[in-house]
């Protein structure tokens, strides 16, 4: 006699439930799309120049990700795994100053990298590169979030230790 799978398919989610509840509570659901907005913030971030000559770059997995988490503030009550979870700003202009430390960042992983936003009040940059790779950048240095959107806001929300970058 076969072994029948004890779950429903029709309530997994896309993230853990700690994840999934309090990205629904800053007011994401599956399937939220604002192209418009998505493309107003890569306009904004493709005309501004910094003093010293320093543009961001855009592309498909920037959009993408702010299409569908931009705008969103994030929090959750759940304690960290590892460390503390991180409240989430998930807006690009708040990187629109950092061109040259995005651009810094992406020479030194071999690829291109865009803002996503902030942790808590601005103590950290997040961004994404090219692949859809999510880093923090803080004060102590650059941290690899994950893969993917999702497996950055897991880490971020549930207080996984994200990895540091190293040269060498």
């Amino acid at each position: 006699m076969a072994a029948s799978a004890s779950y429903d398919r029709s309530s997994a989610t896309r993230f853990p439930v700690t994840v999934d509840s309090a990205l629904r509570a800053a007011g994401w659901a599956p399937g939220r799309w604002d192209i418009k907005q998505a493309e107003y913030w890569a306009d904004a971030l493709r005309d501004h120049t910094t003093p010293a000559g320093h543009r961001h770059t855009v592309f498909p997995a920037a959009v993408e990700a702010w299409a569908e988490f931009g705008g969103l503030r994030v929090s959750t009550p759940a304690p960290g795994r590892q460390i503390a979870p991180a409240a989430l700003t998930l807006d690009p202009l708040t990187g629109l100053h950092l061109a040259r430390t995005f651009a810094d960042l992406g020479r030194a992983l071999g690829t291109t990298v865009a803002p996503l936003g902030v942790e808590g009040d601005g103590h950290a940059h997040l961004a994404l590169d090219a692949e859809g790779r999510v880093y923090s950048i803080d004060h102590t240095g650059d941290w690899y979030l994950g893969a993917g959107i999702d497996e950055a806001l897991t880490t971020l929300l549930t207080g996984l230790q994200p990895t540091r970058l190293t040269t060498g």
